[in-house]
């Protein structure tokens, strides 16, 4: 990890930074020596821990750069569902800073790139939308002081159009957000350091390999919340097996045997999509079967909630999928009792603020039920203490951040994390397999991710179901 620097420029941080405006909090000592390697070093890997607050580091680094005259504009890139905190956090944390968020059509996006804002800000889509091969075109006309990668996991796959785009912006310092840097293997973590070990004299390359991992080390700095946050409540995991009977059980197991038995039937004309179709297919009846409606998630759950609600606890219900049969919306019919919230990717941004607002003050409504993708990251939830894994996305790293929305700085209570499989079934035989995966990227970083369909070969596909 990156050691912060000397001590000398601390009340450079921690006094007032600009004539008649103070802090709005006092900094905690892990932020602050983030926010003194960022004023220190022209590129950075912040790889803390979800939660230790991330973005307060990069903007109160900004802050006082912007002070001290060294930056006039930075681009900060995040996903779109965390645009509007990063503004919301510039007025809280930076309020003399101007800045102006990307959005909307062609003609809005055409002035909002010229505006001559300290910060812009803008999500990874708009940016690919926005950026053309003319060097004219508005993402690549400026040479940015800072460019700011959130959640830069998203630039893993140094071959995706995104990926080479993003490392073509012309910068002068390059910071790099994510708890994941390494999701699947070391090409995850090359493709990221390409970008934040930028050169203007040469773009460099990485492979895995000695090179790679030792330079790592020289521009990584990285906390883990229990090192740094005593006081904050501890999480604890539990994992539930339960058992599909009935005609849960049934439709399960007839799915599974016609479902093989296509397969097999395929020969030489099977492919990979084939068998992927038919894992997805038997995770969705393990949520719910769409004829019967049993569930043995759900019945879990609802006894569950019966005592937690009692007590006045709130819950998080994360689901991969958000479809009335399977997913979000079928979770929320069958807790209908509960007056649960809906948080999925079809909410636009003020629905969705609104969604939290409702969440967070109004009693009636102690569940709120989101999807893995659109709810996983960048919100802030510490108004509950419960979180349910309703199904696996087989990818350690992302149900972290999305359990992390509870578990964060100001949390008052423990938080108690429940993840479903349900016995002999597709999930549990994913699992025993990526539980073996996951001990070969501990070594790197501590907290990894592994894709399904990435991280398994096509033989350990095949032999989850059995061919």
């Amino acid at each position: 990890p990156v050691e912060p620097p000397a001590d000398g420029i601390a009340s450079r941080i921690a006094s007032d930074p600009t004539p008649g405006r103070e802090w709005p909090a006092p900094l905690p000592r892990s932020q602050l020596d983030g926010v003194r390697a960022w004023l220190e070093r022209p590129a950075l890997l912040l790889a803390d821990d979800m939660g230790l607050g991330k973005t307060v580091q990069a903007l109160a680094a900004l802050r006082v750069l912007v002070r001290q005259g060294d930056v006039s504009r930075a681009l900060v890139v995040a996903p779109a569902s965390v645009c509007g905190q990063w503004r919301r956090e510039l007025h809280h944390w930076a309020p003399e800073l101007t800045g102006m968020v990307v959005q909307g059509n062609a003609r809005d996006r055409a002035w909002q790139w010229r505006a001559p804002a300290n910060v812009t800000i803008v999500g990874y889509d708009t940016l690919r939308v926005d950026f053309t091969p003319n060097p004219g075109s508005p993402p690549r006309a400026v040479l940015w002081d800072v460019v700011v990668l959130d959640e830069a996991q998203r630039i893993k796959n140094r071959g995706i159009e995104l990926s080479r785009e993003v490392k073509q912006l012309r910068r002068r310092r390059s910071w790099a957000l994510t708890g994941t840097p390494l999701e699947n293997e070391l090409d995850d973590l090359a493709s990221i350091m390409e970008f934040v070990d930028h050169d203007e004299a040469a773009a460099p390359r990485y492979a895995p390999g000695p090179d790679l991992l030792a330079r790592h080390r020289q521009v990584q700095l990285r906390r883990r919340k229990s090192d740094v946050l005593a006081e904050l409540p501890p999480k604890q995991v539990s994992h539930l097996d339960v058992s599909l009977t009935g005609a849960q059980g049934v439709a399960y197991r007839r799915a599974e045997q016609e479902g093989v038995y296509q397969l097999r039937a395929m020969g030489r004309e099977l492919r990979i999509e084939h068998v992927l179709e038919l894992i997805m297919r038997l995770k969705q009846l393990c949520n719910v079967d769409p004829v019967s409606g049993q569930s043995a998630k759900l019945a879990d759950i609802e006894q569950r909630l019966d005592t937690l609600t009692t007590e006045g606890h709130r819950a998080l219900i994360f689901s991969q999928f958000i479809d009335d049969r399977f997913g979000v919306a079928a979770i929320c019919r069958r807790l209908e009792r509960f007056a649960p919230l809906a948080y999925t990717g079809e909410l636009d941004q003020a629905q969705r603020q609104e969604l939290i607002r409702r969440f967070a003050n109004d009693e009636r409504h102690r569940v709120l039920v989101l999807s893995l993708r659109a709810g996983g990251l960048g919100l802030n939830l510490q108004q509950a203490s419960y979180v349910f894994h309703f199904d696996r996305w087989w990818n350690p790293a992302i149900e972290h951040q999305a359990e992390d929305r509870a578990h964060r700085m100001g949390q008052q209570h423990p938080v108690t994390v429940f993840t479903y499989t349900c016995a002999d079934t597709i999930e549990q035989r994913i699992q025993e397999i990526l539980d073996q995966k996951q001990a070969l990227f501990d070594a790197v970083v501590d907290d990894v991710s592994l894709d399904l369909s990435s991280s398994l070969t096509a033989d350990e596909l095949r032999a989850l179901v059995g061919l």
